[in-house]
């Protein structure tokens, strides 16, 4: 088996479950040691045991909320202090409230953006120093393939995730010289458990964001996973300032 990510430290937030857990398990195959962070301490802790045990990964994890500063400088640190680097950070922790925008509330638009904008800016501003330090390193974001297509009820989580492809693009250009690379990976619906629970509460929306992929079927989180393995290894030196989208041509070019 190829271990081209052998001697790679990596963080992977949002990693307790979902597309998360699939990328840890990706980059745990292909060698990386592992901090694993999210909110759910005790789904931390299983996902953990699973990759030590699966794959024999060393794996630490911190569990809290991303969004909040301190807890972001932990999680990074995290890598440093037990493994003496940090070679990749994949920013997936997040997960909108989707609903219509004019059902919106304070609370929930305060929410999808801390979840999925705020958690990206602070590992990133966390990350960057130590990678650059070392003149390596690779940072790897999660956006949406919403952004591309203005998808139903999207609009919230659109507004969230177009900011952290901009934060891609600006921090790519900026840190270009430094050997640090930034990419984004813009799904479309992936087969998570948060897409089988749109599926079950409303079946006619969960198809209407299924109708606009060419191949007729949401994601598997592996497919996403195999992107990031690729845009985290070696392999992708000269790929820097991309969305790249794992959708199934609902968007193209």
């Amino acid at each position: 088996m190829d271990k081209k990510l052998q001697n790679n430290v990596a963080v992977v937030t949002g990693a307790a479950k979902g597309i998360g857990l699939a990328i840890a398990q990706r980059l745990a195959r292909d060698g990386a040691k592992l901090v694993l962070a999210d909110l759910d301490e005790s789904g931390l802790g299983q996902a953990a045991a699973h990759l030590s045990k699966e794959f024999g990964a060393e794996v630490a994890h911190h569990a809290g909320d991303l969004s909040d500063q301190a807890t972001a400088e932990k999680a990074i640190n995290l890598a440093t202090e037990r493994f003496g680097k940090l070679d990749i950070l994949v920013n997936n922790a997040g997960g909108g409230i989707i609903k219509a925008f004019t059902e919106q509330t304070p609370e929930t638009l305060r929410t999808t953006i801390d979840r999925n904008l705020w958690t990206v800016l602070w590992c990133s501003w966390y990350a960057v120093p130590k990678m650059r330090t070392q003149k390596y390193g690779r940072i790897i974001n999660l956006g949406a393939d919403s952004v591309r297509n203005g998808l139903w009820d999207h609009a919230a989580y659109n507004a969230a995730k177009g900011g952290v492809h901009g934060l891609t693009t600006g921090l790519a250009r900026e840190f270009a010289l430094d050997g640090i690379t930034i990419n984004t990976v813009a799904a479309c619906a992936v087969n998570t458990p948060q897409m089988e629970a749109i599926t079950k509460r409303d079946p006619a929306l969960a198809a209407k964001f299924v109708s606009v992929i060419p191949m007729g079927r949401p994601a598997e989180m592996e497919e996403v996973a195999s992107m990031v393995s690729y845009l985290a290894s070696a392999e992708a030196s000269f790929v820097t300032g991309q969305v790249i989208s794992v959708n199934g041509g609902s968007t193209m070019l």
